[in-house]
This record gives structure tokens, sequence and C-alpha cells, in this order.
């Protein structure tokens, strides 16, 4: 609905502009500028790193991070590698945070394409920290697969 507004409004718009110009080019201009708004509009959101992932670093919020766990994720923190569930990944995160309270926490490096990675690095009151992890997308929504933490 949103589209057939905005594809009116700019039709309407280009049709008003000063008959000086020819019909190609209003036509060009129309099609490039309707691309470009419908590409914009059509992001869904993929290919940036959810907010509360920093967040939940920053603050130490356990409850946050896990928020975009996958059902099913993979933990490296420090030298323990643990394949576990949403909750159990939330404890262990939770377990971290109460032995190492954060101070701040700063996104380095993302990318990816199919999936979305992070670089960051985690600074607590007791240790610098290395912060990796991966996303992929299930449902349109990006979740996190593995979350590594090594001490820096």
């Amino acid at each position: 609905m949103l589209v057939l507004v905005i594809f009116d409004s700019l039709s309407a718009y280009f049709n008003s502009f000063n008959t000086s110009y020819s019909s190609a080019m209003k036509n060009s201009l129309f099609t490039t500028v309707t691309v470009l708004v419908l590409l914009l509009m059509t992001n869904n959101g993929f290919g940036q790193i959810p907010a509360q992932i920093g967040a939940g670093l920053k603050s130490g919020n356990a409850k946050l991070v896990a928020s975009c766990f996958n059902d099913n994720v993979e933990l490296v923190i420090l030298d323990k590698e643990n394949i576990c569930s949403k909750e159990q990944g939330e404890m262990i995160l939770r377990d971290f945070f109460s032995k190492n309270k954060p101070v701040d926490f700063k996104l380095t490096h993302q990318g990816g394409t199919d999936s979305e990675y992070g670089i960051g690095n985690l600074q607590t009151t007791n240790a610098n920290f290395r912060i990796y992890f991966m996303l992929k997308s299930f449902s349109n929504k990006p979740l996190i697969v593995q979350l590594r933490i090594e001490k820096d």
C-alpha cells in the first residue's frame, strides 16, 4: 500500500515538470528514483548487526544478547566450547559476565552476505576480550549461531 502511495506521489511530481523536458528524460528519471526508493524500502535489515547485541555486550545483559541467539548456538568462551540451547547459552554468558563485568564494547568489523559476522572488543573490569559472532538469517531475522570470546 505504501509503495502505491509513493509511486502515485512520484508520478504526479514528475508529471508536473516543465514540458520542455522530454518525455523520455522524465520517464528515465522517474524510473531511476522509483527503483532507488524501492531498494531502500525492501532492505530487510540483514546486513546490519542487531543493536541489542552490542547493547547487551556493553552492559553485560546476557538476556538481551541471548534474544538474538538461534535455537542452538555454538559458544566458545575462553577455552570452553559448547553447542547448547538458547537458554543454556544465556546462562553460560550470564556466568561469564558475572566474572567479567563489562565496561565497554566496540564493534570493530562487520560484514558478510549469506551469513553476517561481527568482531569487537569487550573491555571488562578484569581484562579485555575479543568477541566474534556469526549470524544467519532465519525467516528474515538475523540470529547468532556462533559466539566466541577470547582474551585479547
